[in-house]
């Protein structure tokens, strides 16, 4: 079997990389053909294994006995950076703790705590106030005559304004929560990240560490006010949640709120601005879905493995094992991506059209197993809302200017996408 040259491990790693689909296409394809399992030695990192193929990622993600998180972070990072997470954990001082890095018995635990709010039971409830949402970012784009930024003017705020609803985030702190999920996930985006900070992996992570700060000083006062007078929201529920009988840390309240303040949208404003895109270059999908309605959760599903909004995540070995026949050693970190696995020639046929009525569509961008995305269902549910209330009255659309894709590895998505469009 091929050894993967330098220059394509590299690719995988590389922010800009993420932003050029091309570019990340054939690196990974490249991959999944011969060197499925690749072990990448890049300067400044530990050495890890590239996972690529579908099934690779199903049979990693289902068995998170053997493939926990482990002592490594649940995203790539330098060595550097991986040595002081080590050490602040060993000294019982982590920077975060989410259901993203928790491994058993704790991730099932805390995963109870909130799981209830986001069943498809009870997000129905929510549908009605959804539907209203939907139709403020419809007449919002009947405002602007013709021509936006669709990124800027629906995909961010209305799925944020969803999350933050359930959440208990009033609505005038919305920019807020907004400007500090992008600095967390665009750290290394030069439009995203905070201005001024230079782009080395010493300063992103600083700009990382000041973002969740910034979130960890809102959520504080948010924290004392539902212990004092609890409401029917999600941060009732964390902030008097207890798990054993006991209350748990403040690190755990914290880096809950983290997790839904910021993945509740952030992926879904992607999948969404990553729809409209596909459809804007691709008259006969929007014409296939506004012939039929019924293809509409169809396009959700394949705007969702289109876009692949997170890149990655880690898992570590527990122990000796194989995988594709190939030995893997007990404490072998694995890099999970989801983009190549959602282009695996062997799962999706012709896997780079975009096509509203592909059926099946084992997409895994929700992840698979025990950490499936908690959120998935209120995803799905919002995107569906959306174009069922924009595509009926949607005459055309196009592009308007070049669109751009985010600079980032881990959590990526369309940043800029100008179009021009008709409404009835």
């Amino acid at each position: 079997m091929p050894t993967a040259p330098q220059d394509i491990l590299a690719t995988v790693i590389d922010p800009k990389a993420h932003a050029d689909p091309a570019r990340l296409n054939a690196a990974f394809a490249w991959l999944r053909q011969n060197d499925p399992l690749a072990r990448a030695e890049l300067p400044g990192y530990d050495p890890f294994r590239i996972v690529t193929k579908h099934a690779d990622i199903l049979e990693i993600s289902r068995d998170s006995a053997l493939f926990p998180y482990g002592d490594f972070p649940s995203t790539f990072a330098p060595h550097e950076q991986v040595e002081r997470g080590r050490e602040a954990r060993a000294a019982g001082r982590p920077l975060i703790y989410t259901l993203v890095q928790m491994d058993e018995p704790d991730h099932m635990k805390y995963r109870a705590l909130t799981q209830a709010w986001f069943m498809p039971q009870n997000i129905r409830k929510l549908e009605g106030r959804i539907r209203e949402l939907a139709r403020e970012a419809v007449a919002r784009m009947e405002t602007l005559g013709g021509e936006c930024n669709f990124v800027d003017e629906v995909a961010l705020h209305f799925p944020l304004r969803v999350i933050m609803e359930i959440l208990g985030v009033p609505r005038e702190d919305e920019p807020r929560m907004l400007k500090l999920t992008q600095e967390l996930f665009g750290a290394t985006d030069p439009d995203l990240r905070r201005k001024g900070d230079e782009d080395t992996p010493e300063a992103r992570q600083q700009v990382v560490q000041a973002s969740m700060m910034d979130f960890f000083n809102y959520f504080k006062l948010l924290t004392e006010d539902r212990r004092a007078r609890p409401r029917e929201d999600v941060a009732s529920t964390i902030a008097n949640a207890s798990v054993d009988g006991q209350p748990i840390s403040d690190l755990d309240v914290m880096s809950y709120y983290l997790i839904i303040a910021t993945a509740g949208h952030d992926t879904t404003s992607s999948s969404t601005a990553g729809a409209m895109w596909a459809l804007a270059e691709r008259p006969a999908e929007l014409a296939k879905v506004q012939a039929n309605p019924a293809l509409i959760p169809g396009l959700v599903d394949e705007s969702i493995r289109w876009t692949t909004p997170v890149r990655h995540f880690m898992r570590s070995a527990a122990e000796d094992t194989t995988l594709r026949g190939q030995a893997i050693a007990k404490g072998e970190w694995l890099m999970l991506c989801y983009p190549s696995g959602n282009r695996d020639e062997e799962v999706f046929e012709d896997p780079y059209e975009f096509r509203v009525d592909r059926s099946p569509n084992k997409h895994l961008a929700f992840g698979y197993g025990a950490h499936l995305c908690l959120g998935q269902h209120l995803a799905k549910m919002e995107m569906r809302i959306l174009w069922e209330e924009l595509l009926p009255r949607l005459k055309s659309v196009g592009l308007a200017g070049k669109p751009k894709l985010s600079e980032a590895s881990f959590v990526n998505g369309p940043k800029a996408l100008p179009i021009q469009y008709v409404l009835t």
